[in-house]
């Protein structure tokens, strides 16, 4: 509840947002009152999904114990046929595919509509969005979606787990599991949160027109959040290797 209703889509919105608006924030763009963007209503959101995974994971660790499993990876004696590196390697390659797949049909709307392309929508709402200023907010969006749906894939690629040859001082290297693990699962939670928030919200509905070329990519939200999720859990499995507790692996 903590994580996933409290927080609403807002927590989602900034985390798309922040970029452009770290970047942007020298330059004077996007031209908003920063104070009423980090306000402290947006601060309790955050601290209630980062509440909500500390309490599952305190609740995560109570029934390792319970159950006679390491508290450190959950490993019993043998391990389950579906937590195998070799199992999880197989069904994570259609969490990933499926993760990185809907953010960026997100994106191609968004891009569509900077380009002068009324992709869903109708002409005079896109030069509406043009003359404010918006369509370039989508555009923020769109790239961060795609960055995400690039590193979504991360996750079943090589280079996601030993960095690329072209980072200086990191090629070759491992990456750390919790490097994509820790972001990777903020993210799950925050679309699952988010996609709560909108479907709840009449607003979303008169907004998208039900399913629409706009909003059909948003109504796959729920399916993002899980296949994110289940990516995510399959690469930690595959890597996690022996556990420095019980030294199973």
């Amino acid at each position: 509840m903590l994580a996933v209703v409290v927080p609403d889509a807002r927590v989602l919105v900034i985390l798309g947002y922040l970029p452009m608006l770290i970047i942007g924030a020298p330059f004077g763009w996007p031209p908003v009152d920063y104070a009423e963007v980090f306000t402290w209503a947006l601060y309790a959101r955050f601290a209630a999904l980062v509440g909500g995974l500390l309490l599952a994971g305190a609740v995560l660790a109570w029934q390792r114990r319970t159950v006679g499993a390491c508290v450190g990876c959950g490993r019993h004696h043998v391990d389950q046929g579906w937590t195998t590196p070799a199992a999880a390697a197989r069904w994570g390659r259609w969490a990933a595919g499926i993760a990185a797949a809907i953010p960026f049909a997100y994106a191609l709307t968004r891009f569509a509509w900077a380009a002068g392309i009324p992709l869903g929508i109708s002409r005079e709402f896109l030069t509406e969005m043009q003359d404010t200023g918006l369509v370039w907010a989508g555009f923020g969006l769109g790239a961060f979606a795609t960055v995400g749906a690039i590193l979504t894939l991360g996750l079943v690629q090589r280079w996601g787990e030993r960095f690329p040859r072209w980072m200086p001082g990191l090629a070759g290297r491992r990456v750390p599991v919790k490097l994509a693990v820790v972001p990777a699962t903020l993210v799950a939670v925050a679309v699952t949160a988010a996609t709560l928030g909108l479907f709840s919200n009449p607003e979303f509905w008169q907004l998208t027109h039900g399913f629409s070329v706009t909003g059909a990519p948003m109504l796959l939200w729920p399916f993002w959040g899980v296949a994110l999720g289940a990516a995510t859990y399959a690469y930690h499995l595959r890597r996690r290797g022996a556990c420095r507790r019980c030294g199973r692996g």
